[in-house]
């Protein structure tokens, strides 16, 4: 594979020509005078000892004609010697040194063959080509430019350095002689068309590379040629007395002479580009179309003159639709060069109008590299010009500065940045700094408000300023103007600053803030946090004092002027967090401190917004750090504040429990006033002081008892309480504590989640979800895993839920999360709030039902509870799929049997649940029964590959389906199948998991419920029960045999097994009379010599056994369920990689693609354009179908599970 160079943002394309005329190549007149008599008269002779041609060195002093840094002497003095020794070998005998070349291009493919001298001589090319073909090795795909490793990877660079300075070597005289290049470019040329990719690939990279040296030559040539006929003129303008006529003769004679070697390096180029180029740009192999692409844009970047039109541009133009990404980003970068030379903007202006809309479309690449240098080309159009692109392209990529990309990001904010900020006005460069509102930073911090709010994405400021950040930091770190806005009065005839744009200064401020402080991207961007080098660490703690020193005193002043605002001062009470707390001593800023901590204090006693009141609260837990000397100053306001405010809740609560149940309104606010706060403080701070448990009990069991407590004190009360019980066992855990304290915060965890249990049943939906979510949190703090890791001193605190508390959450779960959409929307507002109030609800449901399922997880609730959440799996996929999924997938890592057994026990009472509402003589056609059929397939592949592991969990799967199915008797008789027999259809989608021995083991298990006369049956009625016997015959080569649906017609595949009775190979079970629970001991009978698993009896089930159908509301029933709909039946894949695929928007589309180009474009050709007919079908190999279906891979289809 083509290895991309590393791509730059600029591009220095400098056009060297000191050593296009050097004295060490072809060993010949430096000037170039003899380059025409020594054409086609090489002379012949014997060949020295050791003087052949071949070998590859490393070097990379010249890469596509541009110096490096090495320099040539140091780099590339292998290649320029193993060059002169092949030149001297060429001179000797040129035929024994052109087939060392051939040879070298042959065995650098990868081709062991040797083209013989018989064979150079006496054999075309294709002759030659052919015999090469034959003795290539294609056992392996492998060739030198494939494989990988650093060695492989100097070898190519060698390999193109080699080309590069055989051609400068031989520039002066033996490149015209008429037969090494043609022979050269006539092997290359048929190899470029081979069969066999080798062969292409590599002598595409050596024609391409010829090509750039070539180029590179007619360039040298072109300037000599310029400077010849400036001489001329100069000396024919002389007096005649003065002119020297011989001079005049010669320059004609090198002029002559210079023109005729730039005709024959323009036929070498022809040949090449019609021979190779326009061939492989459209090669199948996507690293060939990329070499083209990629040496393309060298040409036109080198020779601009002469390859800079449409004529070539329309090649890179039709490949940015290339369906490889490398091949896009290819001439992305190509552009790149092109259009950073604001020379060349002139002729690229046709270009630029037919490409523009499709170089914009590549912003959204489903390739990252080729979506932000897709931004980065835009970047240089705009620098170019600020005309070409309209408002709606510099649109389509502002949006992106929100990407969660980084790199992209970063991009568009580069392209914001200079469509933005780059238009200064002059006078402001020559005016003396000003500072505050009056900086030139003032009209671009304003104008980087204004885009925000235009945006229309308010709550991502974090990513607007991260995407900004390394173009335009110094402007955003200019907080001394950003205060000075929000402080200072406008300017005479300055308009100021609205609330909104003040609201959103400050929200980008404190974005700014944290990324200086933090020196990390936002959440959702990036691979987390990296080390700072020392250089970003500086950076990090210079910025920190400033922003330190700055804040320390103005803030109080923000506060005091915003303190009204709930929003704009819970963003400003974030500030001190990032604050470097000795600069408050150090600077002797203790009077600003004092300033602060007043403001906060009037703030908590002026709001109750949640929000408000934990910002304060988290505000003075980054003050209350004793690392600092001003922890002693922030520790005592702290505890007056929470003094004075839980005094006052003892006060009001006592007063508000006497007005009985007829509370006045005045009280009961100021009770949630102060609770609210009280509330907040405790979530950060240790409270246990205050003995709030006390008081916040008794007013809950006040609400219990008299059922009118209003609802959000009661919610806060019981967060608050929460809180209590952290910060005890917190302290407990300590170890400080007394064996009391122990004691008296068990008793109280224990009343509280009685609590709790309790306002589960209250008429309020948000008190019982709080008091769910609270139990849910207790049950898992306080299960088994306490005394994990050496904590064994608590045991007395493990809590294990009774029967009827599991129940009480497991009907909370079914009754407020599985619910439809609608019955959970209570808004009435306009469409658009309705469809954000729905997906907040969907949100917190979804919460509640995680917190549920950490619960199984953990196995603080019993793990067959998990039926009745599994069993909702298909009917709710959308909105809870990948929750039920992963506590599937982690219930089976605790304990693989009872999980499985679980996820039967969901089939079982799915089962059930219908033949309450259809009947037991049901159609097995019903979308209620394919429902529960396909939920049974979905269950069945996530089981894996790996029998081995799941062996156990899927034999008592079948053991305990096996029972269900036989255990309640047709009451119409032994000659009717039992009630649950349809069961079985159900249970033969587990079939293909089980391994060979234990299907026949399953299979005597079956045996042992059924009669003799069950074995005879051929009803349809019985077809379920031939079906899964059928799916356990282990006698067949496929374990996987395919699974016969119950509703088979007459002429299935079932029926056609009716000329081999299915008694045939059975044996009655012995012991016929046994009751039926010696089934176990029958089991254990069978196949212990198989080694197959146990089966244990069914444990007695639990709170979740199978209930009467009266958990689903009729409108709930299975049938208005589980309807099989065309998506249901077409999707085959694993469950774990069975939700909708994720399709990017490539922006690719085949539709609206560019129209036939030689048509609209007036192309000044270099004799090299194309038949109109020929760039049509050119065209048309270049639109494939990017969403084809057969390339996305059904893992189905792969038989590997996607774990």
């Amino acid at each position: 594979m083509i290895a991309a160079p590393e791509l730059q943002t600029e591009f220095h394309y400098t056009q060297d020509t000191d050593t296009r005329f050097s004295s060490d190549t072809d060993f010949d007149d430096p000037d170039g005078r003899n380059a025409i008599i020594g054409k086609g008269k090489a002379k012949k002779g014997k060949k020295g000892p050791g003087e052949k041609g071949k070998g590859v060195g490393k070097g990379a002093g010249r890469m596509n004609g541009h110096h490096q840094e090495n320099g040539m002497e140091n780099v590339m003095l292998f290649e320029v010697s193993v060059v002169d020794d092949w030149i001297e070998s060429y001179k000797y005998d040129r035929d024994v040194a052109l087939l060392d070349l051939i040879n070298f291009f042959i065995q650098c493919s990868g081709c062991k063959g040797v083209v013989t001298g018989e064979m150079f001589h006496n054999m075309q090319n294709s002759e030659i080509i052919r015999k090469m073909t034959e003795e290539f090795d294609e056992d392996s795909g492998d060739y030198p430019l494939t494989m990988a490793g650093p060695q492989w990877k100097k070898f190519k660079s060698s390999f193109c350095e080699f080309i590069g300075v055989l051609v400068r070597q031989c520039q002066y005289s033996i490149i015209y002689d008429e037969y090494m290049m043609d022979t050269v470019i006539s092997l290359l040329t048929g190899l470029s068309d081979s069969q066999v990719r080798a062969f292409r690939h590599t002598s595409t990279l050596a024609a391409m590379k010829l090509m750039t040296a070539l180029v590179n030559v007619a360039l040298n040539l072109s300037i000599n040629m310029d400077n010849t006929q400036r001489q001329y003129e100069a000396e024919r303008n002389k007096m005649i007395g003065k002119r020297a006529n011989d001079r005049l003769e010669l320059l004609l004679q090198k002029r002559k002479e210079l023109q005729e070697n730039q005709d024959e390096i323009e036929n070498m180029m022809n040949a090449i580009f019609k021979g190779v180029f326009v061939h492989r740009y459209r090669d199948a192999i996507a690293e060939i179309r990329a070499i083209c692409i990629e040496e393309i844009g060298v040409w036109m970047k080198m020779y601009s003159d002469a390859f800079l039109n449409d004529s070539y541009l329309k090649y890179v133009g039709w490949t940015m639709h290339d369906k490889q990404g490398e091949v896009r980003l290819k001439c992305l970068t190509a552009l790149q060069g092109l259009y950073y030379n604001r020379e060349l903007n002139a002729k690229l202006e046709l270009f630029t109008s037919r490409f523009k809309d499709r170089i914009v479309s590549m912003t959204l690449d489903k390739e990252y590299d080729v979506a932000v240098q897709a931004i980065k080309l835009l970047t240089l159009v705009l620098h170019s010009s600020d005309e070409v692109l309209t408002a709606e392209d510099c649109e389509s990529v502002y949006h992106l500065v929100y990407s969660a990309h980084r790199p992209v990001a970063v991009a568009a904010g580069e392209f914001l940045f200079k469509k933005l900020f780059s238009h200064r006005d002059p006078e402001d460069d020559s005016m003396p700094k000003r500072r505050g509102r009056q900086s030139v930073n003032a009209n671009l911090i304003k104008t980087t408000v204004f885009f925000f709010l235009e945006s229309e994405l308010h709550e991502h400021a974090a990513y607007l300023v991260d995407s900004m950040w390394d173009c335009a930091g110094e402007i955003l770190k200019d907080w001394e103007c950003m205060i000075s806005l929000l402080l200072d009065e406008p300017l005479p005839g300055e308009e100021a600053l609205t609330d909104r744009q003040e609201t959103a200064l400050i929200e980008i401020m404190l974005c700014t803030i944290r990324q200086a402080a933090e020196c990390h991207p936002p959440v959702g961007r990036g691979t987390g946090k990296r080390v700072l080098t020392a250089k970003e660490k500086k950076t990090q703690l210079d910025d920190r004092t400033r922003m330190t020193e700055l804040f320390a005193i103005s803030l109080p002043a923000l506060l005091a002027k915003y303190s009204v605002d709930a929003e704009k001062v819970t963003n400003l009470l974030q500030l001190p967090q990032f604050f470097d707390l000795e600069i408050y001593t150090t600077g002797r800023l203790e009077k600003h401190l004092d300033s602060l901590l007043r403001q906060i204090r009037e703030i908590v006693e002026k709001h109750t917004d949640t929000d408000v009141l934990e910002a304060c609260s988290k505000t003075y837990h980054s003050l209350c750090n004793e690392e600092f000397t001003i922890f002693n100053r922030v520790d005592i306001a702290r505890s007056q504040l929470l003094d004075e405010q839980v005094d006052k809740f003892n006060r009001l609560l006592e007063d508000f429990l006497q007005e009985g149940e007829d509370p006045d309104e005045d009280d009961a606010y100021q009770v949630l006033s102060t609770l609210k706060r009280i509330t907040a403080f405790h979530n950060a701070h240790d409270l246990s002081k205050w003995d709030l448990f006390t008081s916040n009990y008794k007013l809950l069991n006040t609400g219990i008892e008299n059922g009118d407590m209003p609802e959000q004190i009661v919610i806060h009360a019981l967060q608050c309480t929460h809180y209590v019980i952290l910060w005890s066992l917190a302290k407990v855990s300590e170890g400080t504590s007394k064996k009391e304290d122990m004691l008296i915060l068990r008793k109280q965890m224990r009343a509280f989640c009685l609590m709790c249990q309790r306002y589960l049943t209250s008429v309020n939906t948000a008190v019982k979800e709080q008091a769910f979510t609270i139990l849910c949190d207790l049950l898992l703090i306080f299960s088994h895993q306490i005394i994990s890791g050496g904590r064994e001193a608590l045991e007395p605190l493990v809590y294990t839920p009774e029967a009827s508390l599991q129940s009480d959450l497991l009907n909370f779960i079914l009754d407020h999360v599985f619910i439809d959409q609608d019955e959970d929307s209570n808004s009435t507002d306009g469409q658009q709030d309705d469809e954000a109030g729905k997906i907040e609800a969907l949100h917190k449901r979804r919460n509640l039902l995680a917190a549920y399922c950490k619960l199984i997880i953990y196995n603080v609730v019993e793990i067959n509870t998990g039926a009745d959440i599994f069993k909702q799996y298909m009917r709710y996929y959308n909105d809870y799929g990948d929750i039920i999924k992963e506590t599937m997938s982690k219930t089976r890592q605790i304990d693989k049997i009872q999980c499985a057994k679980t996820l039967i026990l969901s089939l079982q009472q799915l089962f059930n649940e219908m033949l309450s509402d259809l009947g037991p003589s049901f159609d097995r056609s019903s979308s209620a029964f394919c429902g529960i059929k396909e939920l049974a397939r979905r269950f069945s592949l996530t089981f894996g590959l790996d029998q081995l592991k799941t062996r156990e969990a899927i034999a008592m799967l079948h053991k305990d389906g096996i029972e269900f199915a036989f255990k309640e008797p047709n009451p119409q008789g032994e000659g009717h199948p039992p009630l649950n027999l349809a069961f079985l259809d159900i249970l033969s989608e587990f079939s293909s998991k089980l391994m060979r021995q234990d299907k026949r083991t399953v299979h005597m298990y079956l045996e042992r419920f059924m009669t003799f006369q069950m074995a005879l049956q051929r009803e349809d009625c019985w077809l379920p029960l031939i079906s899964y016997r059928n799916s356990l015959q282990a006698g067949g080569d496929d374990d996987t045999m395919s699974v016969v649906s119950g509703i088979s017609s007459r002429g299935s595949s079932v029926r056609s097994k009716k000329a081999k009775p299915a008694t045939g190979k059975r044996k009655l079970p012995e012991g016929k009379t046994e009751s039926s629970s010696s089934s176990s001991e029958v089991w254990m009978s069978r196949e212990q010599s198989m080694q197959t698993p146990i089966m244990m009896p069914s444990p007695h089930l639990t709170s979740t056994i199978m209930r009467e159908p009266k958990r689903l509301r009729p409108e709930e029933s299975y049938m208005g369920v589980y309807t099989m709909t065309p998506d249901h039946r077409r999707g085959t894949g694993l469950m774990e990689d069975d939700e909708e695929p994720i399709v990017e928007d490539v922006m690719m589309s085949s539709e609206g693609r560019i129209e036939d180009l030689n048509e609209g474009m007036d192309f000044d050709t270099m004799d090299i354009d194309l038949p109109p007919s020929k760039n049509r079908r050119e065209r048309s190999e270049l639109k494939p179908d990017f969403f084809d279906p057969a390339s996305i891979m059904d893992e189905s289809v792969l038989g590997v599970p996607m774990f």
